[in-house]
């Protein structure tokens, strides 16, 4: 019998550069593009877009009624 491999995955391109991606440092082909997509990361370039909180009011008009006023008083 001889032995085969049998891969789970797909492989997948380095999301950085495209080439193909090492099983050492996964998902990435080499340490230097692990490190350029960590610096992304902390520099503030990979950002999820959201709407903008007012911090000022924000707690009290949750449970405030449409008059503005608690509606549990």
């Amino acid at each position: 019998m001889g032995a085969t491999v049998i891969t789970l995955k797909p492989a997948r391109p380095c999301p950085i550069c495209g080439k193909p991606a090492t099983q050492a440092d996964h998902p990435f082909c080499s340490p230097r593009c692990a490190d350029i997509d960590l610096n992304r990361w902390l520099s503030g370039a990979y950002v999820i877009p959201a709407a903008p909180v007012d911090e000022d009011g924000a707690d009290e008009e949750a449970g405030a009624g449409p008059d503005g006023e608690d509606p549990d008083v």
